[in-house]
């Protein structure tokens, strides 16, 4: 198993993502509408990275933004936000979704964040063990970021870098 830094807009990103927005809908009835750009993905100030099969086939994706406190969706200055981790469901179970959740870690520390933030929803149980296995802690209600935040169903984790 490879895993590469990409470009956001990368074919084989862009054929991820259309697949985690299936399962998105399939799990909550509709896509992730949060506006990402392609840009937000670039070093220093975010990463992409996917992982390929040994023949070269994409299986599992994720990446991470800079975030600060200006942008009123309760994000604190230094943040770096987990965004789009996949792993198609014919590779899961191989802890690849680990393995580049640690290389997102490890980048966004050298690049000089301070926390790890990430939104996911409650009909992603798979995802929650993950995190807090991984060492992310939930956030109070009250203290919520991102474009889900008000939902009901949306859990947010942070993690000290």
């Amino acid at each position: 198993m490879q895993i590469l830094p990409v470009a956001y807009d990368h074919p084989d990103a862009v054929k991820l993502q259309d697949r985690v927005q299936l399962e998105y809908a399939e799990r909550y009835g509709d896509g992730d509408l949060t506006p990402l750009e392609p840009a937000q993905f670039a070093p220093p100030c975010g990463l992409y990275l996917i992982a390929y099969e040994p023949g070269g086939a994409p299986v599992a994706t994720g990446g991470w933004r800079s975030r600060e406190a200006a942008g009123g969706e309760g994000f604190a200055d230094g943040d770096a936000e987990l965004k789009r981790m996949y792993v198609i469901p014919e590779a899961r179970g191989r802890g690849l979704a680990r393995r580049i959740l640690a290389a997102l870690e490890e980048d966004a520390r050298a690049a000089g964040r301070t926390r790890m933030v990430l939104e996911t929803g409650a009909k992603q149980p798979e995802a929650i063990a993950l995190y807090a296995s991984s060492g992310y802690a939930p956030v109070p209600e009250g203290e919520k970021f991102g474009m889900y935040r008000a939902y009901e169903s949306s859990r947010c984790f942070t993690k000290s870098l």
